[in-house]
């Protein structure tokens, strides 16, 4: 019985960080003020950079604002040592991902606490 528990419990974590991972990557692209102006200069990049960050959110099961900072982070210093991207897109990257935590923690319920 409780194996079968605890394959619940991992089940339901796996299927809040790919809903995380899901309203990331369209807040991303489709629901920000400026989104339309973002896609059209989005560099090749900041695709990749931006699905890892959504592939490290699908492999945690517990997503909090710390957590999710932490991964834009190390996602963005991995790209600021290229030396063909420029410091400051990077800068700009991780700012921009950091800044949508608060409407990704909205639609999936997320007290500030967490």
């Amino acid at each position: 019985m409780k194996k079968n528990s605890i394959s619940k419990s991992v089940a339901v974590g796996v299927g809040v960080a790919t809903v995380v991972a899901a309203i990331a990557g369209t807040y991303f692209l489709y629901g920000s003020k400026d989104a339309v102006k973002n896609r059209k200069r989005v560099k090749a990049w900041t695709f990749k950079a931006k699905s890892e960050v959504l592939e490290q959110l699908k492999k945690i099961s517990e997503v909090s604002e710390e957590v999710y900072h932490k991964i834009v982070e190390e996602v963005a210093d991995k790209y600021k040592l290229l030396k063909e991207i420029n410091e400051n897109d990077v800068a700009d990257f991780k700012n921009e991902l950091k800044s949508h935590w608060k409407n990704i923690a909205r639609e999936l319920g997320i007290s500030k606490k967490n």
